[in-house]
């Protein structure tokens, strides 16, 4: 597909971006990491959907209260609060999208890398569960570090011999939101219609926004595209810095999940010309998994769209990022395989 027309796709608002309240489907949706940061405004954003007509909430506490007081929106969506490893299962069950917000979040002087001991269990064993008790369900991990996590996710379900490379993600969409939501107000631009693709993977310089193939097309000299590449980069120590130890991107990575989720089931539902930007198992570079826009359809990826033509300063960012990126995915698979 012409790079012109993967972008044309990409250019939604967000009225575009979910169906009317008329459009129905009997989804059930789990979160797990529900009563987290991410995951109650995650689970409050999801109930208000006419797309989820289950949302099962886990996590090891606090579940059962975060899935009463949801109950009370006036919303489709059954509300089912699951705690602890022995209700895991009753929450997978019958699933058709699982979303996995679960870890502990990054603190001031944490990269994302940080996180990974203590993460990677934790995806490791709900993979395990998600993959014993609905095989066939859309998986998007947000757990940090993705670059790690996802290659673990994917070990996990090749071991229990039911993997399958359209129906994994890792969910990168925050920086796109990032992108398109500076850019915009670089340029003074609606940032409703503004679109930027990023690419690379999900942390620091692997983070590669797209700025020679934003919509509208936008021009910056060379300085500043260096300095919207690295705020892009690096914002999400940005809000980590900004909150002095209170926690990290909790809201905006809520919103930017629960967009990715709602273009899940707006695919499942059978609409047509779903594009997303996810960090997926790929053939598009050397690394075995990369984050560019795919066409996402009733089986997950339908197509993986690539990323078109890019400038001279774009590649120099790919080539810098390649060997962090690999690194990151190496340590899942080796985690996955102990």
């Amino acid at each position: 597909m012409h790079r012109n027309a993967i972008f044309r796709y990409l250019l939604r608002t967000q009225a575009q971006r979910s169906f009317s309240t008329s459009c129905q489907a009997n989804s059930k949706v789990a979160v797990l990491g529900a009563a987290g940061g991410i995951g109650q405004p995650l689970s409050l954003l999801l109930k208000q959907s006419p797309l989820v007509s289950h949302l099962a909430l886990y996590d090891i506490v606090h579940t059962p209260g975060v899935a009463a007081d949801l109950s009370h929106i006036e919303s489709r969506a059954q509300v089912t609060g699951h705690v602890g490893a022995e209700q895991l299962n009753d929450a997978l069950k019958g699933c058709d999208v699982v979303v996995i917000p679960a870890g502990v979040p990054r603190k001031p002087g944490m990269t994302r890398d940080d996180l990974f001991n203590t993460n990677a269990s934790i995806v490791r064993d709900l993979c395990e569960a998600a993959a014993k008790a609905c095989p066939e369900a859309l998986v998007g991990v947000v757990t940090n570090p993705v670059n790690s996590t996802v290659p673990i996710a994917a070990e996990v379900y090749k071991k229990l011999g039911v993997y399958q490379p359209n129906k994994m993600f890792g969910v990168t969409t925050l920086d796109v939101v990032r992108a398109n939501t500076f850019v915009a107000e670089a340029k003074g631009n609606d940032v409703s219609a503004t679109s930027v693709p990023v690419i690379g993977g999900h942390a620091g310089i692997t983070i590669i926004p797209l700025l020679s193939q934003a919509t509208p097309a936008v021009s910056f000299s060379d300085e500043e595209r260096e300095k919207l590449t690295v705020r892009i980069q690096n914002a999400g120590t940005e809000v980590v810095e900004a909150k002095a130890g209170a926690g990290s991107a909790t809201l905006s990575m809520a919103y930017a999940a629960a967009r990715f989720t709602f273009s899940l089931l707006e695919a499942l539902s059978g609409k047509e010309g779903v594009i997303e930007c996810a960090f997926v198992d790929s053939d598009q570079t050397e690394a075995a998994f990369f984050a560019n826009p795919i066409l996402l359809g009733k089986n997950g990826m339908e197509k993986n769209l690539g990323f078109g033509t890019l400038s001279d300063y774009e590649k120099k960012l790919v080539q810098a990022a390649m060997a962090e990126l690999q690194g990151s995915i190496k340590k899942g698979i080796e985690f996955a395989n102990k």
